[in-house]
């Protein structure tokens, strides 16, 4: 990483730091935006970086979504907790998915996502503990190690960008590795990568479960911060909906999804007004996008500086 690009994390950093001390910003929607960064940031770890699309991410998502809300509001369990466990049940979902998934390849993988995904959307219907269409409301936000209050928006959205700030520097740290070298070897060129004694399907279970876990992580923060987990949070359009973050700000690139994900979620915040036409509008926006920015929105801004150097 270079002096640029610490400087411009740096200063990102230091501007969502100060977020709080400002009136134009609706603190719960920059908790939103945060979330589904960190669901974009982990889904693009699988198909920036390992060249996987999973169209059943919703299943990581929404299943740490029920855990946290349902252990926290009639457990009794400390917010942190619930965090945990709920991360700890998507990876191991994340885990019996990715392992039938990744015995097949491109579409077919997509597809086994998909069916898997629905299938956990079908007990989140029909299991008692869900709460069915109703899903679970009025999830406590609790006091985070006994100290916190999390009722305290200001409080909520530190610990928020505390937990971001975590799993983007996970992601980050896993793409420069070694590990992620053989993820991006995967990507390019898998048969090459065969042929030089990697273990394939096991570096793309790894990246799996981690996306799966990271996932989980940001579904249990947003039913945290809505106090709710509903049946949206497992429908395949959520799935859908992380695809187009991560496309809209840029495969295979750290500071993509992020960018993807405020987009998007913006969109839908400031069209709401509109109705049904803000699927439309969304819709018209994300096709000039894809055709005046290929790479998408932070892709094209790479490939633009790397030209002039």
């Amino acid at each position: 990483m270079n002096q640029k690009t610490k400087l411009l994390y740096g200063i990102l950093v230091l501007i969502a730091l100060l977020l709080p001390f400002q009136d134009f910003i609706y603190l719960v929607f920059a908790m939103k935006v945060l979330c589904f960064a960190l669901f974009a940031c982990a889904f693009n770890l699988l198909l920036g970086f390992t060249g996987l699309l999973s169209f059943g991410h919703a299943a990581f998502f929404g299943t740490a979504a029920y855990i946290t809300a349902y252990l926290c509001k009639e457990a009794g369990f400390s917010p942190e907790l619930g965090i945990v466990l709920g991360v700890l049940g998507s990876g191991a979902l994340g885990f019996i998915i990715g392992s039938l998934a990744i015995r097949r390849q491109g579409i077919y993988f997509a597809m086994v996502t998909l069916a898997l995904s629905q299938m956990i959307y079908f007990l989140a219907v029909q299991m008692p503990f869900t709460g069915g269409e109703d899903g679970i409301q009025g999830v406590p936000r609790g006091t985070l190690f006994g100290l916190i209050d999390l009722k305290n928006d200001v409080a909520m959205y530190y610990f928020v960008l505390a937990v971001f700030l975590f799993g983007f520097a996970l992601i980050m740290r896993a793409v420069n590795s070694p590990f992620g070298q053989v993820l991006k070897a995967i990507r390019e060129n898998e048969p090459r990568a065969i042929s030089l004694g990697y273990d394939v399907d096991r570096f793309k279970l790894m990246s799996f479960v981690i996306s799966a876990a990271l996932s989980g992580l940001a579904g249990s923060m947003k039913s945290l911060v809505f106090q709710l987990a509903t049946l949206t949070d497992v429908h395949w359009h959520m799935s859908g909906e992380v695809v187009l973050m991560t496309l809209l700000g840029g495969m295979g690139t750290i500071l993509g999804p992020v960018v993807g994900a405020g987009i998007v979620v913006g969109l839908q915040n400031y069209l709401a007004n509109i109705g049904s036409w803000s699927t439309i509008a969304t819709g018209f926006i994300f096709v000039i996008c894809v055709l005046a920015f290929r790479r998408g929105v932070v892709g094209e801004i790479v490939a633009y500086y790397k030209s002039k150097n």
